[in-house]
């Protein structure tokens, strides 16, 4: 007899992937967990280069302010401190449990922490690469200072479509603790203006 439990937490999720193939929950971290992760990331930005982010893939990457004006850096999972491997045990429970229920093939992923400075933002795109398409579920966490405000802009703009076929944008406040989960393949999104620094863990779940 197998002693595997369904997570009804995930299930949530997984209802809300299948269903409309986004998903927004605001406690997968709990508030001390986002506080550790916010102070990981200033810590980081202090001590480090975050680079200026680019679009395209390896074979053509370019800087483009005008597209987005973002800076990153990449956790690195095969050396993370206490608190990215947090980060990492949690998402890794998550990806282990959709492949026991979904049978998605998913193999780990790739996640950068994120620092939008005020005055910038990211144009409408898609995450997925022509000659790439291991990207399967997109992630953002929202790492922003306890005071965030929707006044603050910053939000993920979601392009979905109805019953109908008609489209209309999803807006997702980028309030801090939030997790926006979605399909990298066919839901193009965007950040829009951000007019105080806002933070995050982006990521990307992969097949293998």
């Amino acid at each position: 007899m197998s002693d595997f439990e369904l997570n009804p937490f995930y299930e949530l999720i997984i209802n809300d992937l299948v269903n409309r193939k986004y998903s927004v929950v605001d406690t997968f971290f709990s508030p001390k967990e986002i506080e550790l992760l916010r102070a990981n990331l200033k810590l980081k930005r202090e001590l480090q280069s975050f680079k200026k982010a680019a679009i395209g893939n390896n074979d053509g990457q370019q800087i483009v302010e005008e597209i987005r004006g973002d800076s990153i850096l990449w956790l690195d999972e095969e050396h993370p401190d206490e608190v990215e491997q947090m980060y990492f045990d949690r998402v890794n429970d998550f990806i282990q449990y959709m492949n026991r229920t979904c049978y998605l093939g998913l193999q780990g992923g790739e996640f950068h922490y994120a620092c939008y400075p005020k005055g910038t933002f990211y144009k409408r795109h898609l995450d997925v690469f022509h000659t790439d398409t291991r990207r399967t579920l997109s992630m953002v966490l929202y790492l922003n200072d306890e005071d965030w405000t929707p006044a603050y802009g910053g939000q993920l703009a979601l392009f979905l479509k109805n019953e109908q076929g008609v489209e209309y944008e999803e807006i997702v406040h980028a309030l801090p603790g939030r997790l926006v989960i979605f399909d990298s393949k066919i839901i193009e999104h965007e950040v829009k203006l951000v007019n105080q620094p806002r933070y995050s863990i982006t990521g990307w779940i992969k097949t293998r």
